[in-house]
Parts: C-alpha cells; sequence; structure tokens
C-alpha cells in the first residue's frame, strides 16, 4: 500500500513538471519566427466540475480533441476510483 505522504509527493513533483514543460514549450514556440504575422493560434481546454465536463475552444478541431481528452480522463477517474467496486 502507498503511504498518502508519498501520493502528496507526486502530485507536487507532477505538477511542477508539468508547469516546467509549459514553460519550456512556450519558450520555444516564442523563438519560432518566419517573419510573417499570419500564424494562427488554437486554444482548447477542459474544466471537469465532478463528473461533468466543460469543454471551450476557439477552433472546432481543437474543442474534439479536448472533448476526447475528458472522456479519457473521466474512464481514468471511474477505473481509478472504482476499481475495487466492480
Amino acid at each position: 500500500m502507498i503511504k498518502g505522504q508519498t501520493i502528496i509527493l507526486i502530485g507536487i513533483v507532477a505538477v511542477v513538471v508539468g508547469m516546467l514543460l509549459i514553460f519550456i514549450g512556450s519558450t520555444f514556440i516564442s523563438g519560432k519566427t518566419d517573419g510573417n504575422n499570419n500564424s494562427k493560434v488554437s486554444t482548447g481546454g477542459v474544466i471537469l466540475i465532478g463528473p461533468i465536463p466543460i469543454v471551450f475552444g476557439n477552433d472546432k478541431s481543437m474543442v474534439s480533441i479536448a472533448l476526447v481528452g475528458a472522456i479519457i480522463l473521466m474512464i481514468l477517474a471511474y477505473i481509478l476510483f472504482y476499481r475495487g467496486h466492480l
């Protein structure tokens, strides 16, 4: 059985690694300029409030990608939280 302190430490490390990846990725993307100002940025995201996903984005393809990610997260949460009750 994993101790509670280990799970908390894993969560903190995951958040720090995620923040570092976002910082490094944005640094690489901002460094890529080809002189054209015709670049298009697409965004999308998911907010999970309990079992209800709220999906948003400014491009139809990004919304569909975020929706697939939300479904995967919901299935993963179901498996992790209810695996002993099956």
